[in-house]
């Protein structure tokens, strides 16, 4: 393993952290230095100090091998949770070392549940530096490696291919090497525009940005105690929902759409699913909500409320305008599956992806048709193309590998003494990043009177679902036949 090779790069994704607390140094200074100025600076020389070590000490080299690659992937995700949680730490007030960790590795994750009860307590540097998380991590820390490495270099081709699945990188129809490349342009692209968005919309300049940090990763962090129901504003949800919407459809479709300035690649068949999935569900929790009492007095704010949290569910957005913890467990399931699908490979969404499942129907009706038709040949159609069987076997298994985490996930909870249906339903949300769950985990709920054990279960459920499981499981898989050497 060429430890010189992953310090150099681990330490990049180190300085990406240092600089955004850096940024909320000056926000600091800005607000006649608040009482986070000195946790973040300690914060930012501690975090400077390791990251920039490697490339004063350790010199270049440009090989690297498959292990060397999944393990830089792995420690860049890790040691920016580790040193994303000193700001909180060293603030203190909620902030237990439990807590700061927890809240570190949703934001990084972009997940967006949070232990705060009292958001608007915290200053505002520190609200930046929160809200920061969520835009490094929707991002991606290895994806901010993947920019400074010359476009030729080959191991930018390699952690291309590693930090990005094959689903996700489908659609942009250019070479390998410039889908990092473009992924940024659109990500930052659509934070520039949610910010403008905001602020006509009625957003200080402060709230614009950390919401608009916030919307693009599909996180959910936001400046206020009741989201962005606080702000009370038709506008503000409208741009809000408009960029879920964007985060959590390919990117490369977005690309392709502006490069041929045509909308024909949205003619897309997972798309399309996905769309009409989103029309379903906010349709279903509509009805759901005028049958039960608990919609808005007219019906077109009840299927407005109701697109809005399913949008925020879909796209992993952990937002919110109403609560849902006196909803019926029925519409809460509803939303519980949504937030196992969730948005489309490419985006910044968590979940299974519309993708694998669309995917998954279409083999159970190519098997339904073999068993019927033996003497037929037939394969997996999406859209122009066909699936190979290679292809649409690691997707099932992507599926099976995520129902046995959940699975296991759920026991170990259960274990810590919490109701069972706020451990499905938080564990599913945990997975699928999607953030706030149900009852006293539910869209204006906070996470701090769980136990502890079940923080660090749903901490590792939120890393495991952002980079996909096969990272994760490589490296233990590495650990472990290293030890049986």
């Amino acid at each position: 393993m060429n430890v010189k090779a992953i310090s150099r790069y681990v330490g990049c994704a180190l300085l990406v952290s240092a600089l955004f607390m850096l940024l909320s140094i000056l926000v600091s200074v800005s607000r006649g230095n608040d009482s986070a100025l000195a946790a973040l600076t300690i914060s930012f020389t501690i975090t400077f100090i390791v990251g920039i070590f490697p490339f004063i000490f350790v010199r270049r080299t440009s090989a690297i091998t498959l292990k060397d690659g999944y393990m830089i992937i792995f420690l860049s995700w890790l040691l920016s949770f580790v040193f994303g949680m000193l700001p909180y730490v060293l603030w203190g007030g909620p902030f237990t070392v439990e807590n700061a960790w927890f809240e570190s590795v949703s934001g990084f994750t972009t997940t967006g549940a949070t232990i705060l009860s009292d958001v608007e307590a915290l200053p505002d540097s520190l609200l930046f530096w929160r809200s920061s998380t969520h835009f490094i991590g929707g991002l991606g820390v290895v994806v901010f490696i993947l920019l400074i490495i010359p476009s030729s270099s080959p191991i930018r081709m390699r952690l291309t291919n590693m930090e990005l699945s094959s689903l996700s990188r489908e659609g942009y129809q250019v070479r390998t090497n410039r889908t990092a490349l473009i992924f940024a342009n659109i990500y930052i692209g659509l934070m520039i525009f949610a910010f403008f968005a905001y602020w006509i919309a009625g957003m200080s300049a402060f709230d614009a940005i950390c919401h608009a940090f916030s919307v693009c990763a599909t996180g959910g962090f936001s400046t206020k105690n009741l989201s962005i129901g606080a702000f009370d504003s038709r506008a503000i949800e409208a741009v809000t929902m408009t960029v879920m919407l964007l985060s959590s459809i390919h990117f490369g479709l977005i690309f392709l759409s502006f490069a041929n300035r045509s909308l024909k690649p949205l003619n897309n068949p997972v798309l399309k699913f996905y769309l009409g999935a989103l029309v379903f569900f906010t349709l279903y929790l509509a009805f759901g909500l005028r049958a039960t009492g608990l919609g808005a007095a007219s019906f077109g704010r009840t299927v407005w409320d109701s697109a809005f949290q399913t949008l925020c569910v879909a796209s992993t957005s952990g937002f919110a305008t109403m609560d849902n913890a006196a909803w019926p467990m029925a519409l809460n399931l509803e939303l519980l599956f949504l937030g196992t699908v969730c948005g489309c490979a490419g985006s910044t969404s968590g979940g299974i992806k519309t993708d694998r499942i669309v995917v998954l129907f279409k083999s159970i009706g190519r098997q339904m048709n073999r068993i019927l038709h033996p003497s037929t040949v037939s394969e997996v159609r999406l859209g122009n193309g066909f699936v190979k069987d290679e292809e649409a076997s690691q997707m099932l298994l992507y599926i099976g590998m995520y129902a046995l985490i959940l699975v296991f996930s759920v026991g170990l909870v259960l274990m810590t003494g919490m109701d069972a249906e706020e451990s499905f339903a938080s564990t599913i949300s945990s997975l699928s990043n999607v953030g706030p769950s149900i009852k006293s985990v539910g869209t204006l709920g906070n996470f701090g009177a769980i136990p502890s054990a079940a923080k660090l279960v749903y901490t590792a459920d939120m890393f495991l679902g952002r980079i996909e499981i096969y990272p994760i499981l490589a490296v233990v898989a590495m650990i472990f036949h290293r030890n049986r050497k």
